[in-house]
């Protein structure tokens, strides 16, 4: 499908301007879902580059990512916009993505792909098992009942009392902490997992819950029929030929350098918003860094804002509303987890037991036997082409709120740490030919249990502050797909509310 020109047609009287806050995907997708509805942008970006935490990297013969490996197109504003930018040839599915693993007892085991291979497999005792046959009938219960009882509990209380512990220590752990770096006990079920939340609020069982949703989204595509006549599209998680990258440099070029603000930290926002007169309402102040030197600017006045860069940095900024300080001592303290990323090279000669498939994953009870990483992907394994012929590519994930010391630690600490882990996994002997340490100290923001209080600040600057919309990681979901999704309807709102304004003067 061809790529979209992105116009620029109206006459500047009539242009509406929009200031786009944070260059990462969030912000990326909705500035250029701006620009292509024909209004001008202007995107703020403190680093020198654009992307956030979506970072692709190369060295002889080696592609790696630095931040997020893989997304999905759960939400259909991924599908839609790799559509418009012309990214399906470059989508990269990775080899045998059904083939994960969980370490057990300090080896790597086959995670079951289907509810007959988990009936049959050794991970899970005969009664845990029996509990998740039985959980269909266990759960049919009111919905009242379900949703006054349970409404605030944490991930792990959520799936053992549907499934038990042991599925919470061998499945939900593990994956937590590869997804978001938390652990089961500390995150939210509401704000983590919000769909599954919704499926036992709706249907008490969450296994009844599941199939009835995937009949209805069944029928409702089968109904519309759009999907006839169209090659089926691979599933599952994916990534692009040379790296996530490859997504954000589009949307930057779609979007254009003039429109880009690099090395632009903003400073201050002053809202002048008044029912009289609801355009260029918006004014910002940044600093410029221009590598010897540091500039303080105005730029020129907006008619709304998206806010994407996280609340911590939100914080430090200076906002006033109609001249007078609009303080912003009502966002609670938001945690984050650090996570060191940690990607290796080793010759395949020197990997004893290697393993094809999308990766292993760790679950905390394992640090028993001397495992101390979150979890290992198989970059090369996935995608061939990361890595030359005779070498395997790996990336090791260190850190979270399971050990947020060791996620700061030392790359000569970290590189014993991963090559421990990987010789008792994978057989690997010897020392790697190729390390790279990235460090994120605000790798995620942690959906606690008072997480509720973040998103009632977040709403409660949107309607106190008129023309401004926040979107990102900290408001609709940690995945890449979320983070497009919420950066979208973000520049939704903006047209809508401008719209508005328009019919109003």
């Amino acid at each position: 499908m061809a790529s979209p020109v992105i116009p620029d047609t109206k006459p500047l009287s009539t242009v509406k301007s929009v200031a786009v806050v944070g260059g990462g995907v969030s912000g990326l997708a909705a500035a250029y879902k701006l620009k292509l509805n024909g209004l001008s942008v202007t995107l703020f970006e403190a680093e020198e580059r654009a992307g956030g935490k979506i970072k692709s990297n190369s060295h002889n013969g080696l592609i790696w990512d630095e931040g997020a490996n893989t997304m999905t197109e759960s939400e259909m504003e991924v599908g839609r916009l790799i559509d418009e930018l012309g990214l399906r040839e470059k989508q990269q599915f990775p080899i045998s993505q059904t083939k994960r693993y969980i370490a057990k007892d300090g080896l790597p085991v086959l995670i079951p792909s289907n509810p007959v291979a988990l009936i049959k497999s050794n991970i899970l005792s005969p009664q845990s098992k029996l509990k998740i046959i039985l959980e269909p009938f266990l759960w049919r219960r009111s919905n009242s009942e379900v949703s006054d009882e349970f409404s605030h509990g944490s991930v792990g209380q959520f799936f053992q009392r549907h499934f038990g512990a042991e599925v919470v220590e061998y499945f939900i752990d593990p994956f937590v902490a590869g997804t978001s770096g938390g652990d089961p006990e500390s995150l939210s079920m509401r704000h983590t997992f919000p769909e599954l939340w919704s499926l036992e609020k709706k249907f008490g069982s969450v296994i009844v819950g599941a199939i009835r949703s995937g009949l209805s989204g069944k029928a409702k595509n089968s109904g519309t029929g759009k999907t006839s006549g169209k090659t089926k599209r691979p599933r599952g998680s994916f990534s692009f030929h040379g790296g996530m990258q490859t997504l954000t440099d589009m949307l930057c070029t779609k979007i254009g350098s003039d429109n880009l603000k690099l090395n632009s930290r903003v400073l201050s926002l002053a809202c002048n918003y008044e029912e009289s007169s609801p355009f260029n309402s918006w004014s910002i102040s940044y600093a410029a860094n221009n590598g010897s030197h540091r500039e303080l600017r105005d730029d020129q006045p907006f008619d709304a804002v998206i806010m994407t860069a996280p609340l911590c940095n939100v914080q430090e900024m200076q906002f006033t509303k109609i001249g007078k300080p609009f303080l912003l001592d009502f966002i609670p303290k938001v945690s984050y987890l650090p996570l060191s990323v940690i990607v290796t090279s080793f010759r395949k000669d020197y990997v004893k037991r290697p393993l094809e498939g999308f990766g292993v994953l760790v679950p905390s009870k394992e640090q028993k036997n001397g495992l101390k990483t979150l979890g290992t992907l198989f970059s090369s394994m996935m995608f061939p082409d990361r890595a030359t012929d005779n070498h395997f590519l790996y990336t090791t994930f260190v850190g979270g709120s399971r050990n947020r010391d060791l996620a700061g630690a030392s790359s000569d600490e970290l590189k014993q740490v991963v090559t421990s882990d990987l010789k008792q996994l994978l057989g690997v002997e010897g020392q790697p030919t190729f390390m790279k340490h990235i460090y994120w100290r605000n790798a995620f923001p942690l959906y606690g249990h008072d997480y509720d209080l973040v998103l009632e600040s977040i709403s409660k600057m949107e309607q106190n502050l008129p023309g401004f919309f926040y979107a990102g990681n900290h408001k609709d979901g940690l995945s890449v797909g979320k983070a497009i999704a919420s950066g979208c309807r973000a520049a939704e709102l903006v047209m809508s509310h401008l719209n508005s304004s328009t019919n109003k003067s």
